[in-house]
């Protein structure tokens, strides 16, 4: 049985590019809205960021299924007016063009609503439509390191980038879920508001542990590669055949179930170094070493069997290989231009079985047919 589609029937503009309005936009796809992505002549430059999704930019189909391409040079008279009566019938307006752009154009966001009462309309940045940073280009590993994000990150020796692009990804996610909230406000008010979302604003939220952990101590939490800097032991530790597995110890219970079922040493929580999470993590040297004498001595297969007599959390660190077989994870198919391509399902799962999604669309393959739809 094919999910329902709640958002069938909501049209979206969306003048966007790379990956937070996309991503935004491609989960009202999936939800049934009508999403015409407008292009340049060159195309979403997303589309060129690597060919290996049967010789498309992976970034591209995993964030433009079910949407409509639509190329228009809006410095032409013929098409900006085409967008204007694009506009004029949408239900929700996105843009993350560079900053001023959009109103430079015309289609400032205040202005749009003075015209279309019942738009909503969503301004993608990276740092927020007022300040000093106002107008700065922001990428999602720019933001990472502004944002603070690097330096907690990595293993000591420095900082890292977090491996994929959480920024704008976050920035994505929260737009999505403003618009859904806006739309049921429109729904009993009958007036559509704005929503400005910047990539920096996304993580600033997203780093508030470290920054309440900063700001109450005087100290950053430390980089710790895979391991958790303010419990231990959690962390990473090496098998005898090779492999690495990660555990999480949340409490003093769970120690204690550690100790005597995967350590065999229930002793151990009253020694002076090991009776608390604070005494631990003064001593975590000691600590992980202890623990990890224990790993190194028993395989991978030893290691599970132990950790579930513990009751203790663990999973392992896989490659990607390992992901790509992992048995949690559920694929779904496109259609892409190149051909079917297998990605990773979207994560709600709801009761009415999974939605059918569109394709991914071709560079202006529905150009024609919508200027001809949206013809004066």
């Amino acid at each position: 049985m094919a999910g329902s589609k709640p958002l069938a029937g909501l049209f979206v503009v969306s003048m966007e590019q790379a990956v937070a309005a996309p991503y935004c936009a491609g989960r009202l796809a999936d939800a049934g809205a009508r999403v015409i992505k407008i292009e340049r002549a060159e195309g979403d430059f997303a589309r060129g960021y690597d060919a290996a999704a049967k010789g498309l930019s992976t970034y591209f189909v995993w964030l433009n299924r079910g949407k409509e391409s639509v190329v228009l040079d809006i410095k032409q008279a013929e098409d900006l007016a085409l967008l204007r009566r694009m506009v004029a019938r949408a239900d929700v307006f996105i843009q993350n063009l560079a900053p001023g752009a959009a109103a430079r154009a015309g289609f400032g966001s205040a202005a749009l609503r003075a015209q279309h009462p019942r738009l909503i309309t969503v301004d993608i940045s990276g740092y927020g439509e007022t300040g000093e940073y106002a107008g700065m280009k922001a990428y999602d590993l720019l933001v990472q390191a502004e944002s603070g994000l690097c330096s907690i990150t990595g293993r000591p020796e420095g900082p890292g980038r977090v491996g994929v692009s959480v920024c704008d990804i976050a920035c994505g996610m929260n737009a999505h879920a403003a618009v859904l909230e806006a739309l049921i406000e429109r729904g009993v008010t009958g007036r559509g508001k704005g929503i400005a979302v910047s990539l920096f604003d996304g993580m600033a939220d997203w780093m508030n542990v470290p920054l309440l952990y900063y700001e109450g101590t005087g100290k950053a939490p430390a980089r710790a590669g895979v391991a958790h800097p303010s419990i231990c032991p959690y962390g990473a530790f090496a098998t005898a055949d090779g492999a690495q597995v990660l555990i999480s110890i949340q409490n003093e219970r769970e120690w204690a179930e550690f100790c005597a079922h995967f350590l065999s040493e229930p002793d151990l929580p009253r020694r002076e170094g090991f009776r608390s999470n604070v005494e631990r993590v003064a001593h975590r040297a000691e600590v992980d070493a202890h623990v990890a004498a224990v790993f190194a001595a028993l395989a991978r297969d030893e290691c599970a069997a132990r950790l579930k007599q513990a009751r203790t959390a663990f999973g392992f660190v896989n490659d990607l290989p390992a992901f790509a077989a992992h048995p949690a994870l559920r694929r779904i198919t496109l259609d892409t231009p190149g051909g079917a391509v297998a990605v990773a399902a979207p994560a709600p799962l709801f009761s009415d079985g999974a939605r059918e999604l569109g394709p991914v669309p071709a560079l202006g393959a529905h150009t024609n047919s919508i200027r001809a739809e949206f013809a004066a």
